[in-house]
């Protein structure tokens, strides 16, 4: 079929969206754009914005116009950053230094220097949920990705960074043009470790290494490569052990996560470790929470211990908003004001999200709860990191990126990116005959069902901006179509009645081929909402079951949602012959459907998380933080690597329309692990235990596989390579029943082959952690999954 195409010209540089990241390559439009991807207005804002010359917004500081203070060290940018800040901090009284604490930091106009808004977001795109960014003017739209769980079902990490590259080139835009800042309260890399948490579609998923992954290279994207200049600042957020919002009465402002040493250090603290020493994140953020008893926000040992020291954080700790005032009015952990704010900044905190202390801090100086140094500490972390964005170095058009403007956003490249990662997001779950791809000459007339059937802001899901231009599924299959009839079956997802199956039930009856397209939005799950169960909402499962036994053809199923659905009848139902799970797949969503169904694209995405059955929720509570099955008590545990009971799909779970065939090429089957032996009590005897980490000369101490990925079927497809690892038996409690260790995505033409090798680094992904929170490297045969292979892969130690 005939697309319509907008050419546009322009030269563009584009990161490769591979699984390895490369040199970007360089090419010119015109290029042919599908038009479905963009409105019409979208395409009258492009050719508008294209023609803008730009004017630099004001400096921020450090004016050149300005007398006073261009002579001053902390306006010099050929001084090193830490002599910078400390000139300035010795400039401030205690008032002004109290009053920058916060993130709607104020103005110091005797010296030179504006009020700052520190809170922006960047998830999946520049958006507008805090006040530091405002859609409007030169500024209508910025491009809008997938949610991150769709994202993050790509397994794709140069994807990833290449989002990031976008954000933050359209987020640079917006600040020179002066409608936002360039600190960015983004990524979420918290563990989805219960299915009903609303707030689980902003992560990457149940996996830690997966979630760690992600972090790192969405950073990198986000804040550039250019040494320790920054292009925007990033932060990881909410540290830690947060994944409940509101559930039976329990909200995440009062409720105190009970965590084991184990789990913390295996689990929840993964992602924001790798975020902080892989992905040199600027910033992190600590949670609403309680962690054992204490707020994580006031918590030495989380922020200043292991945050700042242990993992090296070279940046600034913020607070989830209000979190130093939740603790204090809510969690009533301190008994006056002054000593919260005392003990979240002794704690390691420098930056609140809140009035509480620009409010507070000055009295608890006063009242000698807290030194001047503390609080000038405090300011030596947020001002480096502004320095780093170059904010005092005078005027933003002389920097790297001051040249960006209006033109760099929503840009035909970057919308296309968007189409792209909503494509390599999807999940093909169910494909029986194979019915699908649906082709255009036998399926001429498409019945398309169901309240998110026509969907646009439910595709961008939470903290989104405004998208540039959507393309609903009902106008990403009419594109194909010849004849489309549209029927919505419920007036929302909550479906409260089946007053409209009727007319649901007609369409199926007269076409070729039904398409129904259902799931959840953020009435379902969503900050502050969590669900109570995992099947549809209201009467949708009635109204699939209805409409798939009446459809004269073959009957698709597509699920939006961030959250896994129980949805064991349509995997069981022969009438329904094709399920996909889209996410919330961005502002290109029903276009990247629709190339889906139609064939133009191969899906080749991987669930992200578990898919348990309704009866898995009431087995345990959301406030239950163990990770580990306990059969005594009847407890299932959390995510794949220590949950065995029944799934509707697992982790790692997905389809494609082509085949491939793995083989490992090459693979060591005995590795030896250098162990200092006088640090071993019993040096001659530790064969067969768990050395622990530390003892080992970890290193750069790897193993390689080689693996041959073989395209089989007739299309061209994508395949995601997954390596799971199992411990050897015997380790008691400790070991997960397999752990994720690597991943790689291969782009294959039909019968191609490509050779895929695979580092593992020992310590890192063959460790477990032992019940008092340790790290151990089990000695013995681990065992290597890829798919149906099994590899032996036996350690022990070598006493130095």
């Amino acid at each position: 079929m005939m697309f319509p195409y907008i050419y546009i010209y322009k030269h563009c540089s584009i990161p490769p969206i591979t699984s390895q990241a490369t040199t970007p390559f360089t090419f010119y439009f015109p290029f042919p754009v599908m038009a479905s991807i963009f409105s019409p207005l979208t395409t009258i804002f492009f050719f508008l914005i294209v023609l803008w010359g730009g004017e630099a917004r004001d400096p921020f500081a450090c004016d050149p116009k300005n007398a006073a203070t261009r002579g001053l060290p902390f306006c010099k940018a050929s001084l090193a950053i830490a002599e910078r800040v400390k000139d300035l901090i010795g400039r401030l009284t205690v008032e002004e230094k109290v009053s920058l604490l916060v993130n709607n930091a104020a103005a110091v106009p005797r010296l030179g220097i504006k009020g700052y808004e520190w809170w922006s977001e960047a998830l999946h795109g520049v958006s507008n949920v805090g006040p530091g960014t405002k859609f409007g003017g030169q500024f209508p739209a910025a491009t809008s990705f997938p949610q991150v769980i769709t994202t993050a079902a790509s397994f794709n990490a140069s994807l990833w960074e290449a989002i990031g590259q976008v954000a933050s080139d359209e987020a640079r835009a917006m600040y020179n043009g002066g409608t936002s800042g360039l600190t960015y309260w983004s990524p979420n890399v918290n563990i989805f470790r219960d299915p009903r948490w609303g707030r689980g579609q902003e992560t990457p998923g149940e996996d830690p290494l997966l979630a760690g992954k992600y972090a790192a290279s969405y950073v990198r994207g986000l804040q550039g490569s250019d040494g320790d200049r920054l292009k925007v600042a990033a932060c990881c957020k909410h540290f830690t052990a947060y994944d409940l919002d509101n559930w039976k009465g329990v909200d995440r402002f009062h409720f105190n996560a009970e965590v084991s040493k184990q789990d913390m250090e295996e689990t929840f603290n993964v992602p924001f470790r790798m975020c902080v020493k892989e992905g040199n994140v600027a910033s992190v953020m600590c949670s609403y929470n309680q962690v054992n008893g204490v707020p994580t926000c006031a918590d030495p040992v989380l922020l200043k211990t292991t945050v700042r020291s242990l993992w090296g954080l070279n940046g600034y700790i913020v607070s989830d908003c209000d979190s130093v005032g939740v603790f204090y009015n809510s969690q009533h952990y301190t008994s006056t004001p002054e000593e919260a704010a005392a003990d979240a900044i002794k704690a390691g905190l420098d930056l609140d999200c809140g009035p509480f202390l620009a409010q507070h801090t000055n009295n608890a100086v006063k009242k000698g709860l807290l030194s001047e140094a503390d609080v000038n500490g405090a300011l030596a972390n947020t001002l480096t990191v502004q320095m780093r964005l170059g904010m005092y170095d005078g005027e933003p058009s002389g920097h790297p990126y001051g040249n960006l403007g209006p033109r760099d956003v929503c840009t035909p490249s970057h919308q296309h990116l968007a189409l792209e990662a909503a494509t390599q997001g999807i999940v093909l779950l169910k494909n029986k005959g194979p019915s699908l791809p649906l082709s255009t000459r036998t399926y001429r007339t498409l019945a398309v069902i169901g309240p998110n059937s026509n969907a646009t802001v439910t595709m961008i899901g939470n903290y989104a901006g405004i998208a540039c231009g959507y393309t609903s599924p009902l106008q990403g299959i009419g594109k194909y179509a010849k004849t489309v009839i549209h029927e919505m079956g419920c007036a929302n997802v909550a479906c409260r009645d089946n007053k409209q199956f009727g007319r649901a039930i007609n369409a199926a009856q007269q076409a070729d081929a039904t398409v129904l397209v259902m799931g959840l939005d953020q009435s379902i799950e969503a900050e502050t909402v969590d669900r109570a169960g995992l099947l549809l909402p209201g009467h949708q499962q009635d109204l699939v079951s209805k409409v798939a036994s009446a459809s004269k053809g073959p009957t698709i199923l597509v699920i939006m949602s961030g959250g896994p659905v129980d949805i064991t009848f349509a995997k069981n139902d022969p009438r329904i012959e094709g399920i996909l799970w889209a996410g919330y797949p961005g502002q290109a969503g029903g276009a990247a459907i629709a190339d889906i169904l139609f064939g133009t694209s191969n899906p080749g995405g991987k669930l992200p998380m578990t898919w348990y059955p309704e009866g898995y929720v009431e087995k345990l509570a959301m406030t239950n933080m163990a990770m580990r099955s306990s059969k005594s008590k009847g407890y299932p545990g959390r995510t794949y690597r220590f949950y065995s009971g029944p799934v509707v799909y697992p982790f790692g779970y997905g389809l494609s329309y082509t085949h491939f065939v793995q083989t490992l090429a090459s693979a060591p089957k005995v590795v030896s692990i250098p162990v200092d032996g006088h640090r071993q009590k019993n040096s001659s005897n530790i064969a067969n235990k768990a050395i622990k980490v530390t003892h080992a000369r970890c290193g750069k101490l790897s193993v390689s596989l080689h693996v041959d990925v073989k395209n089989v079927g007739s299309r061209y497809g994508t395949h995601t390579l997954l390596v799971f690892s199992a411990p050897p038996p015997g380790n008691g409690h400790w070991a997960p029943h397999k752990q994720l260790v690597g991943f790689h995505k291969v782009h294959l033409p039909p019968k191609a082959q490509q050779r895929l090798r695979i580092n593992i680094h020992v310590c890192k992904l063959l460790s477990v952690v032992d019940t008092s929170g340790t790290r151990r490297i089990p000695m013995g045969s681990h065992t290597l999954h890829i798919a149906h292979i099994k590899h032996s892969l036996t350690l022990h130690p070598q006493t130095l």
